[in-house]
């Protein structure tokens, strides 16, 4: 990934996991150069109404394509870091320097089915680091044994890939991604207002991450006509205008669709990129790359993902390249 890519990104809260492996092979004909997907439990909203597990497509999509794939997780809960590791590690074994993983603390709509206390970010970023060190030593062959806020026993990885997957550290935040770039290999971020988004890359390469290769999931809507785009985006991603601090630690759907009343149409803009011109689309994401961003993976929010696909790829890719 040394050059810019445009990748799509797979919304598994979203789309139900058979279209979306046809998505994925149909932005693969249609120029894009890779994939990411959400890996969630639950949807966050009940409009989205989806949630296929990530693992189960990954080699499903990864098979049947031959695009290079990610994905963002969390480990130390809902899962725990040594079956990640070797999950990762078999995709990397089956399709060597394909697949990466980002890795986050997580939300509580995602973790709290497992009955287990949701802890306070500190906590969860200290068992992020743990966890992420714990994969760290199994891909490397070693036998661990570990006790803190993930406990571990006499862990060994049997199959492991030549070389490991890169780690990237999720972010949405200056204060994470300063953390997450003292030990991730890469930092990936969500769009969001531009002086938020300028701090976050300061915050990553001032502490450690100059050099490391950042990239951007970037929502977007587009649509025939204006009006038809911000109402689909308004329809499937209002909720995700809360702030970072209220989404993480909302149970259920239902929930962040109450703390989300507030949102309106016209209070999408920094969450979603919302335009009916392809040609407005490409400049935002020119901008992205002139940021210094290593790749954009695309999200569409909106329902008509095969126009997003046949569109961009007849339209946008070639202006970016």
């Amino acid at each position: 990934m040394a050059t810019p890519i445009i990748g799509f990104h797979a919304s598994h809260e979203q789309f139900r996991p058979d279209r979306l492996l046809r998505l994925v092979q149909a932005a693969e004909a249609a120029g894009f150069d890779a994939a990411m997907c959400s890996d969630h439990w639950a949807p966050w909203s009940e409009d989205q109404g989806e949630s296929g597990f990530a693992w189960s497509w990954l080699g499903a999509a990864m098979a049947t394509t031959s695009l290079p794939f990610g994905v963002v997780n969390a480990p130390g809960q809902r899962y725990h870091p040594a079956i990640i590791a070797q999950a990762a590690a078999t995709l990397n074994v089956m399709f060597p320097d394909r697949f990466w993983i980002a890795v986050g603390s997580g939300q509580l709509l995602n973790e709290h089915i497992t009955g287990e206390p949701w802890p306070v970010k500190d906590d969860r970023n200290a068992r992020l680091r743990e966890a992420a060190d714990i994969m760290r030593l199994l891909w490397a062959g070693e036998t661990v044994t570990h006790a803190g806020h993930v406990t571990v026993s006499e862990a060994r990885l049997w199959t492991r890939p030549e070389r490991p997957p890169m780690l990237v550290g999720a972010a949405v935040t200056p204060a994470t991604a300063r953390w997450v770039a003292e030990w991730a290999d890469a930092l990936i971020t969500v769009c969001q207002a531009p002086e938020q988004l300028d701090a976050i890359i300061e915050a990553f390469r001032s502490n450690g991450g100059e050099g490391k290769p950042m990239y951007l999931q970037l929502h977007l809507a587009y649509a025939p006509s204006e009006s038809e785009a911000r109402d689909a985006a308004f329809a499937q991603w209002r909720q995700n205008t809360l702030p970072n601090s209220v989404m993480t630690d909302l149970a259920h759907p239902a929930q962040i669709a109450a703390a989300a009343q507030h949102a309106t149409p016209e209070t999408l803009d920094d969450a979603v990129r919302i335009s009916a011109d392809v040609g407005q689309h490409a400049d935002w994401i020119q901008g992205e790359l002139e940021r210094g961003f290593s790749g954009i993976f695309l999200h569409e929010v909106g329902p008509d993902q095969e126009r997003f696909v046949e569109v961009f790829g007849r339209e946008v890719l070639p202006r970016l390249r």
